[in-house]
C-alpha cells in the first residue's frame, strides 16, 4: 500500500475496533508512519523518538515492547567511540531464561529483522574481553535463530545479526536466551518489510539467516544502507590492493525483466572486482569471527553485471567448495544478473567461492555483490493463536509480570510457560493450552473471563488467591477439574458448571470461599484435603523409614560367592521399596547364582554374577561391593526409575534385593555384551555398517522414550558405549540408570553436582551445571561418533584429543572417510555416511539448543534404515542377522557386561584432575 492508502485504512480499522485498543492502535500507527519500518532504540531512558543522524530514519524507545530487563549504559570510556545513538543504550536482561521483544507485523508478510549488540563494557565487569565464555541465544518466534557469541570481543564494536523470514500471525517475538555464559543484552532492533517477491526461497518453513552481504569496489564508506537501499540492507564494502581491478560505472544498472527477486540497488551494482586480464579467476570467502559453519548449511547469491566500458567477452564458471555451481555464465551489460540454485542449500564449511574464466573466454570473471544467508529451520509450531491471545489477556489482567510469561506460552518446550501444561500430540497442529495452574499467585479482582473462551482447557487451577465477586458461567465442555478453593468469591453457583459436576464430568472445588457459607455440598468440603493429608503422613514416614534404612545398612559385605560365609539370609529388610517388581530375598540370590559361583563383571559399584530364574531365563545380578553399601545413591533411583519405565530398548529390571549387608538389582541376562567391547574389542568380530545403525537407532530410541514418553521426562546423564547393551540379535538396549533423574514441565533442567562420563558430559554443563534432555544429546552424538570411527570418547595418542575435534581434524586434512572404522574395510554406505557424520556432530553442538532432540535423532535414523520398523521385536530371530558362532557368543559370555569398564569409571561428584584439562577439548 501507498503511505495515503495505508492511512485511510488503519482510520477504518480505528473506527471499528474498542475503544481499550484504541491507544495501542494509535501508537501503532504511530511507529509505522510512511516507511513501514520499525527502529527501536534499546534501553533508551529518553521516552521520545529521535531521527538518527546518518539515516534520518525513527527511533523508538522500547518499553513498549518488551517486559523486564534493565536499562544500561555503555562506559563513559567508549562513548567517543560511538558512531550513533543506538550503541550508547542497550537493555540487559539478568533474571529469566528467555526475555522477549515483540513486534507489531502483519502476517504472512517478508521482513527483515536486524538485531545489534554493543557491550561497551557497561557493567564493568569487561566481560568481552576477560577470556571468558561469554555467548548467548536468539530466537526468532519459537525457533532457533543464532548464537551472539562475544567472547573475546572489543566492547565497542558493535555485532549484528540479521534474519529474513515471514510473520507466523500479527506479531514477530525476538527471544533472548540465556546460556548461562553472559547476561543477554541487546541495542537495538529493526523491522524491514520486504516486497513478498524477494527472496523466494524464504516461506512459512525458512528463513535465511545472514552470514555476509558485501559489495565489491572502490567505494568510500564502509557500510552502504538506507537510503539507498530503500530495505535498509547492510551492503559491506570490500577493496584489495593490486592485482585487484576496480570497476566502475555512472551508467544506470538495471535489473534484467522479471528478476525482481533481489532488487539490488543500482549503486550497489555500479562497482566490481576483477583481475588483470593475464589472472584466470579468483577465490572470494567470507569469514566472520566467533562463527563456525561446520554444520551450517548455506545458500549464496551472486549479483553480477557487466560494467567495463567495451564489449568484452567475459565468461566463467562459479564453484562452490569444489563442486560446479553455475558454468558458463556471462553477465549482462549494465543488467543486475543474480544467480542462486533455486534455493539449494550447501554445505561448505569455509564459505568459499570460486570463479574461473572458460578456455574460450577473453577476460577473467567479474563480481559486483554478494549475499550468504545461513539456513533456519522454522519447525516448531505457535501456540494456538486463540489460546495465545487470551493469555496475554489474562496476563494483562491480573499483571502477572513476575511470571517468565515471555514469548510464546508452549512454544518451544523447555521454554513454555510456568503453570501450563500444553498438548503436543498432534505433532502437525498447533500446541493447545490444556491446563492453567495459578495458585496461590496473589491474584486480586474477578475470575477473568478470558478462561471460559479456551476450548481445549481441561483444568483450571485458581485457587489460595484473593479473588472476589460472582463465579463466571463457565460452559467449556472440555473442563474437567475447577479448582476456586480458597477465595473470596460468591454465588450463586451458574447451573451449567453444577449440571456438570452433578453428572461427573467436572471436579469442582469450592471450599474457602463465602458462598459454601449457604451450601454444603462435597464441592465446598475438605474431605478431599483430609485424604490427602491422612496420605502424605501415611507415605512420609514409610518412605523415610526405607531411606534411613538405606543409608543405614552395613560398611561390610563379605562373601567371595561360597556358602560357608555369614547367613545374610537373617538381615531382609521389613518394609520394602513399595514399587511393582519382583523382591528377591537372599536365599533366592543364592540359588538363581549358583551360590554366585559365575562372575561376568566388576566395577567400581561391585560384582555382577550370572544366574537362571526357575522358569530358566537368564538373568544378570549386579551386586552392591562392600566399600559400595553405605555410600550407594544409585540403587533406589535406578530400582525407582526402572520399575517404572517399560521399552523394548531399555534394559528390563526383573527384580531387586534390600537386605542389610545385601543390595542387588537382577536384569534380564544380554549375550552380546556391550557396545564398547564390540565396536573396540579386538579383531576377531566386528560390526557391519548397518548392524552399527541398527543399534544406534535402538539406543536413540530408547532415550527418546525417556525423554518425550514418561511423564515426568527423565534424564538418563550416563549414556555411553559400556551402557549400550545388546542382545543375542544385537538389539541395542540402554542400561545403568543409577545416575538417572525426572523432571516435569515446569522445570527446564536439573542443577546437580557432576555426574556422568569423562569424554561423554556436555560441555554446557561445565557453565551452568545444569542438566536437560539436551545432555544425553550429547552424549548420544559422542556414542554415535565411536560407532562410526571406532575411537574412544578421548584419544591419547600422539596428543589428547576429544572425539569431536578429532573427526573434525581429520575431516579438514582429508576426507571424511579418513575418520571410519578400519575394521569396516570400506564396506559401508557411502552415501549415508555424510548424513550420520553431520547427525553426531550436530548432536555435539557446545550449546544445547543448537543440538536436535531425540524424536528428530531418530527419524534422521529410520530415514537412512527404511527396512526398520518401529515395531520390531527384539526378540525375533529374524531381526538381525549375524554371523557369530557359539564359541563366539561364550567369548562374549564371559567379557565384563552391564556398563562396566576398567577403562573408564562414572563419577558423581566433584572433578577429577583431567576433566579441567579436557574442558577446552569439548568446544569447536
Amino acid at each position: 500500500l501507498s503511505a495515503l492508502e495505508y492511512a485511510v485504512a488503519q482510520l477504518m480499522i480505528f473506527a471499528l475496533i474498542p475503544n481499550r485498543y484504541k491507544l495501542e492502535h494509535m501508537k501503532l500507527i504511530h511507529i509505522l508512519h510512511c516507511t513501514g519500518f520499525i527502529s527501536i532504540d534499546c534501553g533508551l531512558r529518553n521516552s521520545s523518538s529521535y531521527n538518527d543522524s546518518t539515516t534520518g530514519l525513527r527511533f523508538d524507545p522500547d518499553s513498549g515492547f518488551v517486559e523486564g530487563g534493565v536499562r544500561r549504559r555503555m562506559s563513559q570510556e567508549f562513548m567517543a567511540d560511538a558512531t550513533n545513538e543506538q550503541q550508547k543504550s542497550l537493555r540487559s536482561f539478568p533474571r529469566g531464561s528467555r526475555n522477549c521483544y515483540t513486534l507489531p507485523s502483519t502476517i504472512g508478510k517478508k521482513y527483515l529483522l536486524r538485531a545489534m549488540f554493543t557491550y561497551g563494557n557497561y557493567d564493568g565487569l569487561n566481560k568481552t574481553g576477560d577470556g571468558s565464555l561469554f555467548l548467548f541465544g536468539l530466537h526468532i518466534g519459537v525457533n532457533f535463530w543464532d548464537t551472539v557469541n562475544l567472547t573475546n570481543w572489543n566492547p565497542s564494536v558493535t555485532k549484528w545479526k540479521e534474519v529474513l523470514t515471514i510473520a507466523p500471525s500479527n506479531s514477530i517475538s525476538i527471544c533472548l536466551i540465556n546460556f548461562g555464559s553472559g547476561i543477554p543484552f541487546i541495542s537495538s532492533l529493526e523491522l524491514r518489510p520486504l516486497q513478498d517477491t524477494m527472496y523466494p526461497f524464504v516461506n512459512t518453513s525458512v528463513s535465511i539467516n545472514l552470514y555476509g552481504r558485501n559489495r565489491f569496489g572502490n567505494v568510500p564508506n564502509v557500510l552502504t544502507r538506507y537510503p539507498t537501499d530503500k530495505y535498509d540492507r547492510f551492503w559491506v564494502t570490500r577493496i584489495l590492493p593490486y592485482p585487484w581491478i576496480m570497476l566502475n560505472t555512472t551508467n544506470i544498472v538495471e535489473s534484467l525483466p522479471g528478476n525482481d527477486f533481489f532488487n539490488v540497488p543500482s549503486a550497489i551494482m555500479q562497482t566490481a572486482w576483477s583481475k588483470e586480464s593475464n589472472y584466470s579467476g579468483f577465490s572470494i570467502s567470507e569469514s566472520r569471527r566467533n562463527e563456525d559453519l561446520t554444520n551450517q548449511q548455506l545458500l549464496p547469491v551472486f549479483h553480477f553485471a557487466e560494467i567495463n566500458g567495451s564489449n568484452p567477452d567475459r565468461r566463467f564458471n562459479i564453484y562452490s567448495a569444489g563442486e560446479l555451481l553455475f558454468s558458463d555464465f556471462s553477465p549482462s551489460r549494465f543488467q543486475v544478473d543474480s544467480v542462486h540454485q533455486n534455493g539449494r542449500f550447501l554445505h561448505n564449511p569455509n564459505a568459499s567461492f570460486s570463479l574461473n574464466k572458460t578456455h574460450n573466454s577473453t577476460l577473467p570473471p567479474l563480481i559486483n555483490a554478494q549475499e550468504v544467508y545461513i539456513l533456519v529451520r522454522m519447525d516448531n509450531l505457535t501456540t494456538d493463536s486463540e489460546d495465545v491471545n487470551y493469555m496475554k489477556e489474562i496476563k494483562k489482567h491480573y499483571n502477572l509480570t513476575r511470571k517468565n510469561w515471555n514469548g510464546d506460552p508452549c512454544s518451544p518446550r523447555e521454554y513454555s510457560w510456568e503453570g501450563l501444561t500444553c498438548d503436543y500430540s498432534k505433532s502437525n497442529q498447533n500446541p493447545r493450552i490444556v491446563s492453567v495452574n495459578l495458585s496461590t499467585s496473589g491474584l486480586e479482582g474477578g475470575v477473568a473471563v478470558s478462561f471460559m473462551n479456551m476450548v481445549s482447557l481441561e483444568n483450571l487451577d485458581l485457587s489460595h488467591n484473593n479473588l472476589t465477586g460472582a463465579i463466571p458461567d463457565y460452559q467449556l465442555k472440555s473442563l474437567k477439574i475447577l479448582n476456586l478453593s480458597n477465595n473470596q468469591l460468591v454465588g450463586p453457583i451458574p447451573y451449567s458448571i453444577l449440571q456438570r459436576f452433578q453428572a461427573g464430568l467436572l471436579d469442582l472445588r469450592l471450599e474457602g470461599n463465602p458462598v459454601c457459607s449457604e451450601v454444603r455440598d462435597t464441592y465446598c468440603s475438605n474431605k478431599k484435603n483430609s485424604i490427602h493429608i491422612m496420605l502424605i503422613a501415611v507415605t512420609v514416614p514409610v518412605a523415610l523409614v526405607s531411606l534411613l534404612a538405606l543409608m543405614c545398612i552395613i560398611r561390610k559385605l563379605c562373601w567371595k560367592g561360597k556358602s560357608d560365609h555369614e547367613d545374610y539370609a537373617m538381615y531382609e529388610e521389613e518394609t520394602s521399596l513399595h514399587v511393582d517388581i519382583r523382591r528377591f530375598m537372599y536365599a533366592e540370590l543364592k540359588l538363581i547364582t549358583n551360590d554366585f559361583q559365575s562372575i561376568i563383571g566388576k566395577g567400581g559399584f561391585g560384582i555382577v554374577y550370572h544366574g537362571m530364574l526357575e522358569n530358566g531365563d537368564e538373568v544378570a545380578v549386579k551386586v552392591l561391593m562392600e566399600t559400595s553399601i553405605t555410600e550407594s545413591t544409585d540403587f533406589l533411583p535406578e530400582v525407582q526409575t526402572l520399575s517404572k519405565v517399560h521399552h523394548k530398548n531399555l534394559v528390563n529390571l526383573k527384580g531387586y534385593c534390600q537386605n542389610k549387608k545385601c543390595l542387588a538389582l537382577i536384569y534380564d541376562f544380554m549375550q552380546r555384551g556391550n557396545l564398547q567391547q564390540l565396536i573396540r574389542g579386538g579383531d576377531d568380530y566386528s560390526l557391519n555398517w548397518e548392524q552399527r545403525l541398527h543399534i544406534a537407532l535402538d539406543a536413540a530410541q530408547g532415550l527418546e522414550y525417556l525423554h518425550e514418553s514418561c511423564t515426568p521426562s527423565i534424564v538418563h546423564r550416563d549414556v555411553k558405549t559400556p551402557n549400550i547393551l545388546l542382545d543375542k540379535n544385537l538389539v541395542g538396549i540402554i542400561s545403568d540408570f543409577g545416575l538417572s533423574r525426572a523432571f516435569n514441565d515446569a522445570h527446564t533442567h536439573i542443577s546437580t553436582v557432576a555426574a556422568g562420563t569423562l569424554g561423554y558430559l556436555d560441555p554446557e554443563y561445565h557453565a551452568t551445571f545444569q542438566l536437560t534432555v539436551k545432555t544425553d544429546v550429547y552424549s548420544f552424538g559422542i556414542v554415535l561418533l565411536e560407532i562410526i570411527t571406532g575411537q574412544p570418547p578421548v584419544l591419547m595418542e600422539p596428543q589428547t584429543f576429544h572425539l569431536p575435534n578429532w573427526v573434525r581434524h581429520k575431516i579438514a586434512m582429508g576426507n571424511i572417510h579418513d575418520i571410519v572404522d578400519k575394521r569396516l574395510l570400506d564396506q559401508y554406505n557411502a552415501s549415508s555416511l555424510q548424513s550420520v557424520v553431520d547427525l553426531a556432530m550436530s548432536c555435539v553442538e557446545n550449546a544445547a539448543i543448537d543440538r536436535p532432540t531425540m524424536t528428530e535423532v531418530v527419524s534422521r535414523l529410520k530415514e537412512w534404515l527404511p527396512a526398520v520398523s518401529s515395531e520390531k521385536q527384539p526378540d525375533s530371530s529374524s531381526t538381525r542377522r549375524t554371523n557369530s558362532t557359539d564359541a563366539e557368543i561364550r567369548r562374549q559370555f564371559q567379557l565384563a557386561i552391564f556398563g562396566v569398564s576398567n577403562e573408564e569409571n562414572s563419577f558423581q561428584s566433584g572433578y577429577t584432575d583431567g576433566m579441567s584439562e579436557l574442558i577446552p577439548l569439548s568446544g569447536r
